[in-house]
């Protein structure tokens, strides 16, 4: 699985105009699934997002995780992650899970951070989404899991 992860000062997904998602101070994670990708891989991705220190103390330092700031989390399908463009100009997506695994793994991200007590909000799997963002720092990492 991999993850972009954005520090936001705010995020919100949009459907033809309409916002089914948003939040204010938290993480943006775009999440795509690879191919091979097997099923502990949702939870190890889930609980490093959760744990990440990226979030300021009170000396300014990234030494908070998502929890210590009680912020939220919107979570967004993308499986253009494992695009490959390596052999010329139009991106090859075959690395990505197909249509059953990935949903199934995405929901299954979504309901294990949900259970950890963090509030997310979603896009929907599938859809053409607008996704909107305010990047605070500007913080974003790669995860690869």
């Amino acid at each position: 699985m991999r993850a972009v992860v954005q520090r936001v000062s705010r995020a919100k997904v949009s459907i033809e105009k309409s916002c089914v998602g948003e939040i204010e101070n938290g993480l943006l994670v775009l999440l795509a699934v690879h191919k091979d990708d097997e099923e502990p891989a949702i939870f190890k991705l889930a609980d490093k997002i959760i744990k990440l220190r990226i979030f300021a103390d009170k000396a300014g330092k990234m030494n908070l995780s998502l929890k210590d700031v009680n912020a939220g989390l919107l979570a967004v399908s993308q499986f253009t992650l494992y695009g490959d463009a390596s052999k010329g100009n139009r991106p090859s997506f075959i690395e990505s899970a197909q249509g059953e695994k990935a949903l199934r793994y995405y929901d299954n991200f979504v309901a294990h951070i949900r259970a950890q007590g963090i509030a997310v909000a979603t896009g929907r799997f599938g859809a053409f989404m607008e996704v909107e963002l305010v990047n605070d720092g500007p913080v974003t990492l790669v995860i690869d899991v």
